[in-house]
């Protein structure tokens, strides 16, 4: 592990990063991990969200675990995380965003705010109907770990406010590390994966059948293979720049 690149995991939504629990458990025997909590959530439910102080929360824990790492990041997590690969890239050595290949803008911004009201309005019952749908859809382990740090709708509407406001295309493209896509065949969030795509100077493209937005989480040891996979391709890619 000694000379492994470190990996920080990146949550999404009203969750915590206690979500990650069953992909560290696998690439941590191999890799330093870091799952921090970003502002608004889990152990921080009460600081206010905003798109910077998430991105300085996720550059203190690359900082954290050596100071360059993979960021590997979902939904919210993956905005984050494209925005924090843009402003530091010098200590982001590679980038897996699941599920944030649509550009929150228009129709699905629109549909996707009212929803966070509702929710942050509702708190209460929006999270209790979160965990019994976590746990009627995903296995018991990820599904726990996805309750284990609190679940928070109140959060939800200064996160749509925030991410509004970004642009994801525009800094993968300032980004020039390797960025891997990651969607689930039946996720509305890959509606502009091949914008995505074309956009990055080294970019892949994974979808994994079947899966959902939430679902694409159910398989631990796929999303540690994919995760490890990219550490080994971001380590080659820098000794073959270096040769």
């Amino acid at each position: 592990m000694e000379n492994a690149l470190p990996m920080v995991f990146v949550h999404g939504i009203r969750i915590s990063g206690t979500v990650w629990r069953p992909v560290t458990a696998i690439v941590g025997r191999e890799h330093p991990v870091a799952t921090p909590d970003l502002p608004g959530h889990g152990s921080r439910k009460d600081a206010p969200f905003t798109l910077d102080a998430a991105v300085d929360t996720v550059a203190r824990a690359i900082d954290a675990v050596g100071g360059r790492a993979l960021l590997v990041g979902h939904s919210m997590g993956g905005y984050v995380s494209i925005a924090t690969a843009a402003r530091h890239p010098g200590r982001v050595a590679g980038l897996v965003a699941l599920g944030c290949t649509a550009t929150p803008r228009g129709p699905l911004l629109a549909i996707y705010r009212m929803a966070a009201r509702m929710a942050s309005a509702n708190q209460r019952r929006a999270d209790r109907f979160s965990a019994w749908a976590f746990r009627r859809t995903l296995p018991q382990a990820v599904a726990e770990a996805m309750v284990a740090g609190g679940l928070d709708s109140t959060t939800m509407p200064q996160v749509v406010d925030a991410l509004s406001g970004l642009d994801p295309r525009a800094e993968l493209e300032t980004y020039p590390g390797p960025v891997w896509l990651v969607n689930g065949a039946r996720d509305p969030f890959r509606a502009e994966e091949k914008a995505f795509l074309k956009v990055c100077r080294d970019g892949r493209l994974l979808v994994l059948p079947r899966r959902t937005h939430i679902s694409c989480l159910a398989d631990s040891d796929v999303l540690a293979r994919i995760a490890g996979d990219a550490a080994k391709y971001v380590v080659k890619a820098a000794g073959d720049a270096a040769d």
